[in-house]
């Protein structure tokens, strides 16, 4: 009998967490466990931002080696689940995204929901969870905790004109001065909660950042600028300095909990 290799739902990238920061990424990767083929999509389906966000490891990796801090992100392609939802979040796993049909996930029975909850999704918000609070140990005082995204630049037929959007919800520590630095370069098109809004209830911000009162922001980056390795190496460049400013702001690493536009914490 040919055993299955085992999966990881998610990968660490060590760094000094006395620095203070965690970096974050829910949609790096494409890859699907063994068992799940290819969730009866063809090939070029997982080319596509409906299966991972397009350059976001690359920028990730080499973020994390500018800042010399850790990271985490999630191994598992977003189709099988969305650990940037919440648990009860409808789109959680999509039957339908952005016109294609994804056949393995229409019927879900509940039994093979809470597999697919147990064995990936959970596993990394656990593994997010220990990295803040080691951060948080290890430092001596609440953490930045920074979300790298990345968006389509055409949505429905129509051009998304931001280079980058930093999304937040009521805690704009973070995402004030870096929205400012961004748009400090003239030949940038910075976005304030665009092209998606940060309050999202259950999301992986409100699980990790939000609820704890934790300085953070969420950065999408336009997938064109960071689909090939020069790209996204020049953008970690861009924001490396930027964060690394950030962090050495007094009011950073203070719990103020905010709540959030969403509903009661």
């Amino acid at each position: 009998m040919t055993r299955m290799a085992v999966f990881a739902p998610f990968e660490l990238i060590e760094g000094d967490r006395r620095r203070g920061i965690v970096l974050v990424a829910d949609h790096a990767r494409r890859d699907l466990p063994e068992e799940y083929g290819d969730l009866g999509l063809p090939a070029g389906e997982f080319e596509r931002h409906i299966a991972y966000d397009i350059g976001v490891e690359m920028v990730l990796r080499r973020l994390a080696a500018r800042l010399g801090a850790p990271a985490v992100f999630a191994a598992f392609s977003r189709l099988l689940i969305d650990p940037n939802r919440g648990e009860d979040d409808p789109t959680l796993i999509r039957q339908l995204y952005d016109g294609t049909v994804v056949p393995a996930n229409y019927p879900m029975d509940a039994e093979e929901r809470e597999r697919r909850l147990a064995r990936y999704y959970r596993p990394y918000h656990d593994a997010v969870s220990a990295m803040v609070a080691s951060v948080a140990h290890e430092s001596g005082a609440p953490p930045l905790i920074f979300s790298v995204h990345s968006f389509t630049p055409v949505m429905q037929g129509r051009p998304r004109p931001w280079h980058a959007g930093v999304l937040w919800d009521n805690d704009d520590r973070v995402a004030r001065p870096l929205i400012d630095m961004l748009a400090a370069d003239p030949l940038l098109t910075v976005g304030d909660n665009e092209p998606y809004d940060g309050a999202l209830k259950g999301d992986t911000m409100y699980r990790h950042a939000i609820v704890n009162g934790f300085a953070h922001a969420l950065i999408e980056i336009r997938q064109d600028l960071i689909a090939e390795e020069a790209g996204a190496a020049a953008w970690a460049d861009r924001l490396a300095p930027i964060v690394d400013a950030i962090n050495r702001r007094s009011d950073i690493h203070e719990v103020r909990r905010y709540g959030s536009r969403t509903g009661p914490l």
